[in-house]
């Protein structure tokens, strides 16, 4: 029996589209006679950043549907996606105990909401020889090879930043910097870019000010920038920090060049009855993905998959098309590890490390690389304009590397 079910997983394998060779037995989370692969999610959908994560998490739930529903050419013919999903409302405790329950149940962890959440699964996430893609840019992540990021990191992103500004100012002797920071891994990215590069730059820093998660009172933090002269901040916040500071601003006539990491925005801001837009005049926003519409290869697809599979759970939000693109890059890995006949953890590490020059459907600045390590798959960004008449983007700033940066 146990010779015959080894002959019966081979050809199902090779039907598949594998290579030759014997195969490994498969790892939980392959169902190869339903040839199905179940894929963990640890989302945040109702804790302080669900405003991110509820929509990030739709993307792959949308690109799941499309799968299974055929036709899409995203894995070999027959092969579909059950994802595993769990809440941890953006508590590491939380994410730990869920990652323990469903380790046992998946190939890999498509989404792990949020650097706190996912730091402390690294050495877990070894232990097991088992993947999670965060959903998170942190430099933090990057050394390991079982936490891949999908793209340049947040330190990147400021890197780039600094050298626009310093571009729009006419000058580096004309900026005055200011940070804005959340106290966590997070911020860390920012405050080390600022404090390390601004210098090399010439930029001269006159604030750098903290501020914790769920903050509400963002008063003083405006007072200090203003008082300080920065003329250019940058804002390495999530969006519930990002709106009251530019609101504070805006109460005390303070009119800075804000530039926000990727996390900073929100489609949501588009609402005028959320915000008022006129605090977003001078806010300009930093990131590598593309946006809601833009001319890339993989809109056409995603825009069609979105109005027949997430239009009624969600509005047009620029978190789903990342989701998605992300879960894309995710597909790209499985398809090939189906076809090495090594459907196993190992095996789809071994895929991983394996792509290079993969561009996501053009949803990223650059081909992705993740056969360097420590991970640098990405080192370009670009710098966007909110239009807010055509809820689109104006780029202001091109793809570049950082001119002084640190690449990771």
């Amino acid at each position: 029996m146990q010779i015959r079910a080894g002959a019966l997983l081979l050809v199902a394998l090779c039907a598949a589209g594998c290579g030759s060779g014997p195969a490994s037995p498969p790892a939980p989370g392959v169902n190869i006679a339903e040839q199905t692969i179940s894929i963990g999610v640890l989302n945040d959908e109702t804790g302080p950043s669900a405003a991110i994560g509820r929509p990030w998490g739709a993307g792959l739930r949308i690109l799941a549907r499309q799968i299974n529903a055929g036709g899409h050419g995203y894995l070999p013919p027959g092969w579909k996606i059950a994802l595993v999903e769990r809440d941890h409302a953006y508590d590491p405790a939380r994410a730990r105990s869920q990652f323990n329950e469903i380790r046992g149940q998946v190939l890999f962890i498509g989404t792990s909401f949020g650097t706190p959440n996912t730091l402390p699964l690294q050495p877990l996430l070894e232990k097991e020889t088992l993947v999670a893609f965060p959903a998170s840019l942190s430099s933090a992540l990057h050394n390991s090879q079982f936490t891949p990021p999908v793209g340049p990191s947040y330190r990147v992103e400021v890197e780039r930043a600094l050298d626009w500004m310093a571009k729009q100012a006419g000058g580096v002797a004309k900026v005055r910097l200011g940070l804005v920071y959340q106290q966590d891994d997070y911020g860390a990215d920012g405050l080390a870019a600022v404090t390390e590069t601004a210098p090399r730059l010439g930029l001269a820093i006159v604030a750098t000010r903290a501020y914790a998660a769920g903050q509400s009172d963002f008063s003083d933090i405006v007072v200090a920038l203003k008082a300080a002269g920065a003329t250019h901040v940058m804002l390495t916040t999530m969006p519930s920090a990002t709106a009251p500071i530019l609101s504070a601003a805006a109460q005390l006539q303070y009119e800075p060049v804000w530039v926000g990491n990727s996390p900073a925005w929100l489609d949501r801001f588009y609402d005028a009855t959320l915000v008022p837009p006129a605090i977003f005049r001078n806010f300009y926003w930093a990131n590598s993905f593309a946006y809601w519409g833009e001319d890339v290869p993989m809109m056409k697809g995603f825009l069609e998959a979105y109005e027949k599979y997430g239009r009624d759970s969600l509005p047009p939000d620029n978190y789903i098309l990342a989701g998605y693109a992300a879960g894309l890059l995710e597909m790209q890995v499985l398809t090939r590890t189906i076809r090495s006949g090594d459907l196993t953890r190992a095996g789809f590490l071994r895929a991983l490390r394996a792509t290079r020059d993969y561009d996501t459907y053009g949803a990223t600045a650059e081909p992705l690389d993740f056969t360097r390590f420590p991970y640098v798959t990405g080192t370009r960004t670009r710098i966007l304009k909110p239009d807010f008449a055509r809820r689109s983007w104006t780029v202001v700033g091109g793809y570049a590397e950082p001119s002084a940066g640190h690449p990771g």
